[in-house]
């Protein structure tokens, strides 16, 4: 590792100013048999806890060989209450917990967490990384969310929680019942953490420049495939796309797609090896 990337990794302003420490949920599988395979660490976004991947995503995982672990964020899912939470606090969380599993970990991002990860990235080696559906933050992000589910949105700007429409995160496909039934799981992040989404300042280059793949749906309701694009060009690509499906690519009835082009990519890659 370079000595600039060392000295990104540990700074003076967060040994002055540590964050507070939180009692964190982390679920995880782990295969039968070890093959030696990297363990994927799952970011949930914003109002999405462990529970998400728990569904079907780290099952799956582990049966392809992966140890899976998904984290649920300080004050999302069944992680300690954190109403003052930040985007740092939430990285915070990330690198601790991507430290504590038994190998180098790729990090995987979906929504608000994508952006998380991308900070993350800059303070945590990681094998790879992989931006699911990523919210990356700024006023178009905003935008494009106010035009679809302006109830829902605008209440965010103030303070108040962002509620996504079951027609934002999912497709018609998902029977409604289990669609209710996400939906209703659904908490909300801390005000600043939202608000720093749409302020905040970009990520930093990553440590090390792990591969990053990016992948969506040209039919999701909150991330355009603009945006896809956009989120793919940082890191020199294309976005992998499944059309058809929502936000919620883990939870939708498609779910099996998009997590065998993950482990698919990631057992081709010679460096996730």
């Amino acid at each position: 590792m370079r000595e600039a990337e060392r000295l990104r990794i540990v700074r003076a302003r967060e040994w002055a100013r540590p964050e507070r420490p939180a009692r964190r949920e982390v679920l995880g599988v782990v295969p039968e048999v070890e093959e030696g395979r990297p363990p994927l660490l799952f970011v949930p976004g914003f109002g999405h806890g462990a529970w998400a991947f728990a569904e079907h995503w780290l099952e799956h995982a582990a049966s392809r060989g992966f140890p899976a672990y998904a984290l649920s964020l300080r004050g999302h899912g069944g992680s300690a209450p954190a109403p003052e939470a930040t985007l740092r606090s939430y990285t915070h969380d990330v690198v601790q917990v991507a430290a504590s599993v038994p190998r180098q970990a790729v990090l995987v991002g979906h929504g608000a967490g994508a952006r998380v990860v991308a900070h993350a990235l800059a303070r945590y080696p990681a094998r790879a990384a992989v931006l699911v559906a990523p919210v990356l933050g700024g006023w178009g992000t905003f935008g494009n969310a106010l035009r679809r589910n302006p109830g829902g949105t605008l209440p965010a700007v103030f303070g108040g929680g962002l509620r996504l429409s079951r027609r934002q995160l999912f497709s018609r496909e998902l029977p409604d019942a289990e669609a209710r039934r996400y939906v209703s799981r659904l908490g909300r992040a801390g005000r600043r953490a939202q608000w720093q989404l749409l302020t905040g300042p970009d990520p930093e280059p990553a440590v090390g420049r792990p591969p990053v793949l990016v992948l969506g749906s040209p039919d999701d309701r909150v991330v355009s495939p603009a945006a896809l694009t956009r989120a793919a060009r940082r890191y020199a690509s294309a976005p992998l796309l499944f059309p058809g499906m929502g936000h919620d690519l883990m939870l939708d009835a498609r779910w099996r797609e998009p997590i065998d082009a993950i482990l698919d990519w990631l057992a081709k890659d010679p460096t996730t090896r």
